[in-house]
């Protein structure tokens, strides 16, 4: 009897650690699928990938702090198809390696849709994996012809080339210049980009390009022959396609120079006022093409504005805007075809990526917003010029 009571208690505790670790494999299956596990309670996962730290913080911090916003909205008022939102963001220095580490990590976490990366190169690296896993991915503000090279992925900003026709064609239908300079990074994916275009687009138009002068990441901290090449030649206005970080030394080396043509960016120069020891004097009457204005005095901009003053202690940037819109996107998208978060992965970037070519959109950086199934957008472009320290639309 001794002997049997044994097998029994071997036998009882046995079974009792079988279902013990079957209970742990479903738990951790029901996590990794937006699932909690024993409270069967089910959420969406959004993750955001941006630099938080370093030389292009601002753009990052923007994007993951409007991503967060729009997030906590949403739960405010019921959250998507009934299902609330959880919401994780990750630093990627703005070092694509660094992003696709951030991106594992989300992904280990549950994640099942993701805004970002915030940049070119890095929403680039990332969408070699987003495609792997066939997770839908949709950039804010990553503006690089091949960020969208998978349709997997969509963004809601314009395409390099895109900004660069649309800056020619801005230039010249409002008679800013007679004669252009360039000063671009040729390094560089997004500026290289643009400045393509812009040439091209130059063609024909009201003015003239009449110089055109590149550096790189290696030396791009001294911009005077650049813009010695540029006065010299009669530049009234000089385009930037540039991040805002070395626009700001080409400000201040021009005022040092004595030469002050207007200077126009794009959506990379969003972030100049926020630039440690810039006078941002210097700026005053830059020109930028951007989608988003802060000062725009409709409801849902004002509302935004005051929200994102209210959290996080500064004025939105376009960015921000990119963000904010991208997250709405999402919730209209999922809804559209009442995707749940039980779904897998795959089966929610299907329906999401369907609905995208099939909504239309309204938020910051548009009224009217629809996606062609190659993830490029279509909106009307905007621009803002600097006045006293503030964005104001043109």
């Amino acid at each position: 009897m001794k002997k049997m009571n044994k097998f029994i208690s071997v036998l009882s505790a046995a079974v009792l650690a079988a279902s013990m670790l079957a209970g742990c494999g479903e738990t951790a299956a029901d996590s990794a699928s937006g699932q909690s596990g024993a409270s069967g309670d089910k959420v969406f996962k959004i993750g955001a990938i941006g630099p938080l730290t370093g030389g292009a913080a601002a753009y990052g911090i923007a994007v993951c702090n409007a991503a967060e916003l729009a997030v906590e909205e949403i739960n405010e008022k019921g959250g998507i198809n009934g299902y609330k939102v959880e919401y994780r963001k990750e630093d990627d220095e703005l070092n694509s390696e660094k992003s696709v580490n951030a991106y594992n990590t989300l992904k280990d976490w549950g994640m099942q849709l993701l805004v970002g990366s915030t940049t070119s190169a890095c929403s680039i690296a990332v969408s070699e994996y987003t495609k792997q896993d066939n997770m839908f991915q949709i950039t804010p503000s990553g503006s690089a012809e091949d960020c969208v090279l998978y349709d997997n992925v969509f963004r809601v900003c314009f395409s390099d080339p895109n900004q660069g026709i649309a800056s020619a064609q801005y230039i010249s239908d409002q008679g800013l210049a007679t004669k252009v300079g360039i000063i671009y990074d040729s390094s560089d994916v997004y500026s290289n980009g643009i400045y393509q275009k812009f040439v091209q687009e130059s063609a024909g138009k009201s003015f003239e390009v009449v110089s055109a002068e590149a550096f790189t990441s290696d030396n791009n901290t001294d911009f005077s022959v650049q813009l010695q090449k540029a006065k010299d030649a009669g530049a009234d206005l000089v385009f930037l396609p540039i991040y805002y970080k070395e626009a700001a030394l080409i400000l201040t080396q021009a005022n040092t120079m004595g030469y002050a043509p207007t200077f126009f960016g794009v959506d990379g120069m969003d972030g100049i006022l926020t630039v440690d020891n810039f006078d941002t004097s210097l700026a005053e009457g830059l020109m930028l093409l951007t989608p988003f204005a802060a000062d725009a005095t409709d409801d849902l901009t004002v509302n935004f504005v005051k929200k994102y003053q209210e959290k996080y202690g500064e004025i939105p940037n376009q960015f921000a805007a990119d963000a904010y819109d991208a997250v709405y996107i999402l919730k209209q998208a999922i809804e559209a075809k009442g995707v749940t978060p039980d779904m897998s992965v795959s089966d929610i970037c299907e329906q999401v990526k369907t609905a995208m070519t099939e909504i239309e959109a309204s938020g910051l950086t548009s009224a009217k917003m629809t996606w062609a199934a190659n993830g490029e957008p279509n909106k009307e472009p905007k621009a803002v010029v600097i006045q006293n320290g503030a964005y104001v639309s043109r």
